[in-house]
């Protein structure tokens, strides 16, 4: 029995998909069991708490052979990251008292920094946090998801995919989440481990790249164009980030630009995706039409 935290978004749901098509049996911490229905119908166990509560992340632990945890995004957080900590120290307590044989934690690419980078922050703390656990854990440090190019199904019919990365031409980590869940049910479920170990996953590709993949899916010529700078906020609003919160979200995009998510920091495995953005839009748009 495995446990998969966060089962019903991106990550959380491709890793128990993984785990499923092994075989494995996979238990869900859930809010919502109306949300989770699905997974319940393919024989997920599902426990009724979520992440703010430790004593049930601690019996949603109880038994298992390994366990997967993650933050939920917060694009607007507050300054000092109180909604990261909290869910932290939930997940330490429970970790701690439960000592499931090993942890999976999906983290980021450039979480081995401590500042600058704005909502990746609260995946360097959740690292710092988990790092000395009883059991042995792995980080997943993932590249920029392939699917937050998803909106460009809909606003690249023009032939532009505005993108927050500058210049379009240079090369950053990205991955597709059906490869970070699989990597995520190999680490569960493969040879054992002691103490940590830090796995980059992700291959390093341009957003001139990712908009000519968009354009062979959407059969249009499509080029990636750079949001400029003075516009990021405005940008970023229209995404849904609130008025004035903005700011981490604008940092994080600098941090990237400036090389932070780039492969190869010292003590880390790296593992390359096997999934393009051309598979990721195909996937989508082909759901969309279903």
């Amino acid at each position: 029995m495995f446990l998969v935290v966060g089962i019903t978004g991106n990550v959380g749901g491709a890793t128990a998909r993984h785990l499923l098509a092994q075989g494995k049996k996979v238990r869900a911490l859930v809010r919502d069991r109306e949300k989770a229905l699905s997974w319940a119908n393919q024989g997920v166990e599902l426990v009724d708490g979520d992440w703010n509560d430790s004593a049930a992340i601690e019996r949603a632990l109880e038994g298992v052979e390994g366990a997967f945890v993650m933050l939920s995004p917060v694009w607007a957080p507050s300054p000092d990251y109180k909604e990261a900590k909290g869910v932290i120290a939930n997940y330490l307590e429970a970790l701690t008292r439960a000592a499931p044989p090993r942890v999976v934690a999906l983290s980021s690419m450039g979480a081995n920094r401590t500042s600058g980078h704005g909502v990746i922050t609260a995946l360097s703390l959740l690292e710092q946090g988990l790092r000395d656990l009883i059991s042995p854990i792995a980080f997943v440090r993932a590249g920029g998801f392939f699917e937050n190019f998803l909106f460009g199904l809909q606003v690249a019919q023009g032939g532009t995919l505005p993108v927050f990365y500058n210049p379009t031409n240079r090369k950053s980590t990205m991955v597709a989440t059906n490869d970070i869940g699989a990597e995520v049910a190999t680490l569960l479920t493969g040879p054992a481990w002691s103490g940590q170990r830090i796995v980059e996953i992700g291959s390093m590709i341009n957003t001139d790249e990712v908009a000519e993949q968009l354009g062979e899916v959407l059969d249009l010529d499509v080029k990636a164009f750079a949001i400029p700078r003075a516009g990021w906020a405005e940008a970023l609003e229209q995404f849904g980030i609130p008025k004035g919160h903005t700011g981490p979200a604008e940092e994080m995009y600098e941090a990237v630009n400036a090389g932070w998510m780039d492969l190869g920091v010292v003590g880390t495995e790296h593992v390359a995706g096997a999934t393009s953005a051309r598979d990721v839009f195909e996937a989508a748009q082909n759901a969309a039409k279903a």
